[in-house]
């Protein structure tokens, strides 16, 4: 199937994109703390009013919808990374506090926009067998795009100025983003997509599935590595090394799981990921040993790649018109929890570390009930398992 895939134009061109983004991102959050604490010396309130800011974009998803009535949704997506790429630029050369808050919005914003367009063009333009492979691959890619770019900054950093690494790092994002501007990977009539909202009662199971898979989301990234840094005294080149290896693990598997998906369907997939994070959560919470929560901590990003089943559920049940305006809704609401998780999490951890695991462990529990929700229509010609 892989190589019927690759004949499709838009799979080279959303791989380009996929890998100028990931190499962006993973060298600006790579750079970030010691760039913002060490070089300009802001101070950790500073650190998260950025860092709230970077989340701003994703609420601003919805607007994708009413960009698409003046621009081409490919071309949005090669002119996001383009504007991405301006912001990690940006990054290195307004070195101040405003300049950071500037900076990380510019770069969040062309990062949430094409990750919105990626999700729809993926839907748009595979089928429902092509698409849970099409999205494995390049996730596969990203991983070892981010191994790569890790790799580079700790053989360089120590001969460069970390401003000039955003600079250098940036440009070779709008580059990407430049020569996608000059491709046109449409080769195939697709559905015209709705330009306007679309919030439909007949989607609310994917509009929930995507606000629990927020709240998980940030369990993980918030409290999962504060927990290894305060109370297992990880080190930075510890945590770096988890890094690493959840990238490895995520290059072999999140093809793996879009077989998977193919194979088993959405549902049975799911409720794997929700039962096996109902585990890690609460061993979190419970099992106290450094080497067994860092194993957990790899495993819990496993399942990550299996998030993907929520977007081809969609594809499966919804309208073709709707997938546009339909994932910049989904990614707004998956985005909800942003604001919301990191602030009430934190006043629980203060009365007990484990009380957000146990939540997570809640969340996971619901999101296990609301899967056993999904039905897949049978389509003429695949045989689709209940």
């Amino acid at each position: 199937m892989l190589k019927e895939i690759r004949k499709n134009p838009m799979y080279a061109y959303l791989l380009l994109l996929t890998i100028a983004m990931t190499a962006g991102f993973q060298a600006w959050r790579t750079l970030f703390n010691n760039y913002g604490v060490d070089e300009i010396g802001i101070n950790g309130f500073q650190v998260g009013v950025i860092q709230s800011v970077r989340e701003i974009p994703g609420f601003l998803a919805l607007l994708v919808v009413y960009l698409l009535l003046i621009v081409k949704e490919h071309r949005l997506g090669a002119i996001s990374i383009l504007v991405m790429g301006m912001g990690v630029v940006a990054t290195g050369l307004v070195p101040s506090f405003w300049g950071l808050v500037f900076s990380t919005l510019l770069m969040s914003l062309g990062f949430h926009y094409f990750e919105t367009v990626n999700q729809s063009l993926t839907l748009q333009h595979f089928n429902r067998k092509q698409a849970p492979v099409v999205i494995g691959s390049i996730k596969s890619y990203g991983a070892l795009t981010n191994i790569c770019v890790g790799a580079i900054i700790w053989a360089v950093s120590k001969y460069f100025e970390l401003s000039h690494l955003f600079v250098v790092f940036g440009i070779l994002v709008m580059v990407a983003g430049t020569i996608a501007l000059t491709r046109n990977p449409i080769k195939k009539e697709v559905a015209a997509q709705h330009k306007k909202m679309v919030l439909k009662r007949k989607y609310w199971l994917f509009y929930t599935l995507n606000f629990l898979g927020g709240a998980r989301r940030q369990i993980f990234v918030v409290f999962a590595v504060f927990m290894l840094v305060e109370k297992y005294q990880f080190k930075v080149e510890g945590v770096a090394m988890l890094f690493i290896a959840n990238n490895i693990i995520t290059y072999f598997v999140a093809p793996l799981i879009a077989k998977a998906i193919n194979k088993y369907g959405e549902r049975k997939m799911l409720s794997v990921e929700y039962i096996f994070l109902i585990v890690i959560f609460l061993s979190y919470a419970f099992i106290e040993n450094k080497i067994v929560v860092a194993v957990l901590y790899v495993a819990d990003h496993i399942f990550f790649s299996a998030a993907m089943a929520i977007n081809t559920y969609f594809q499966k049940t919804g309208d073709s018109k709707d997938i546009a305006p339909s994932m910049a809704v989904g990614f707004t609401i998956n985005h909800i929890s942003a604001v919301v998780i990191p602030v009430i999490g934190g006043l629980l951890w203060m009365l007990d570390w484990r009380i957000p695991f146990v939540a997570g462990a809640g969340i996971a529990v619901l999101s296990l009930f609301f899967a056993q929700l999904i039905r897949i229509p049978k389509e003429e010609g695949i045989k689709v398992i209940k």
